[in-house]
């Protein structure tokens, strides 16, 4: 599943791409299918190993080609360990919101972005995480470990890429079906993944994920600038 549009962000073919806060590498996989150059970081080392272990296992498979996969590491998004200007697109998924000193988080990104290059983020969107917050303790800091410490507004995110040097150039919202989802693992305890209703709602969101009906294609299209989960920014490095 993923959150950002690769079209709408113009990747090509060799571009020099870092995800950080790879996760288990939905956007990375993609990027490499693109014909990216792919590096993936994070600070989880399960999350880590078993990224450069689906691309090994791509390139296996001949879905890719060995030359696209640059690196997998572990590594703190505060201090990325990369010189000046290395990276034709910088991507971060879901990330932001878990680190205390996002505006040096963004900073290091931009850092490593070479002039007039592309950048992404997406965050939790404004109301659904509202709700999350509001239903449950258990969902955010400091009560979880590596829970989520602040909830951006539209206008704040796009004010600190733009302190960081980024020209803002475009934004969506994403996966509607899924704020749901989480109201009601945050209503019934965001750690209760046995519940009923959690599990009935999961279902039907592994099912659309597979299946893709045009019936919650239309939904999500409809539904996603009010309801969607994900805040998505698209960004251009200045180049002076």
């Amino acid at each position: 599943m993923l959150t950002i549009r690769f079209d709408e962000l113009g990747l090509r073919a060799d571009d020099h791409v870092l995800d950080v806060g790879s996760g288990f590498g939905r956007h990375v996989y993609e990027c490499a299918r693109r014909g990216a150059r792919v590096v993936a970081l994070d600070y989880a080392a399960d999350e880590v190993v078993e990224t450069r272990d689906t691309l090994a296992a791509m390139v296996e498979a001949g879905e890719i080609t060995a030359d696209r996969l640059t690196g997998v590491l572990r590594g703190d998004a505060t201090r990325l360990p990369f010189p000046d200007d290395t990276f034709d697109v910088v991507i971060t998924s879901e990330v932001l919101e878990h680190i205390q000193d996002d505006v040096a988080a963004i900073g290091e990104m931009v850092r490593v972005l070479k002039p007039g290059g592309r950048f992404a983020a997406t965050v939790p969107a404004w109301s659904p995480e509202v709700v999350n917050w509001k239903l449950s303790d258990e969902y955010h800091a400091p009560k979880s470990v590596g829970g989520h410490v602040r909830i951006y507004t539209k206008t704040e995110l796009r004010a600190k890429l733009r302190s960081a040097g980024l020209d803002v150039d475009g934004y969506h919202r994403a996966h509607a079906l899924h704020s749901p989802y989480w109201w009601i693992k945050c209503a019934v305890g965001p750690s209760n993944d046995d519940h009923p209703l959690v599990a009935k709602y999961r279902s039907f969101l592994e099912w659309d994920i597979i299946e893709q009906p045009t019936s919650t294609k239309v939904a999500e299209r409809v539904l996603s600038p009010v309801l969607g989960k994900s805040s998505v920014h698209y960004a251009t490095k200045a180049t002076s």
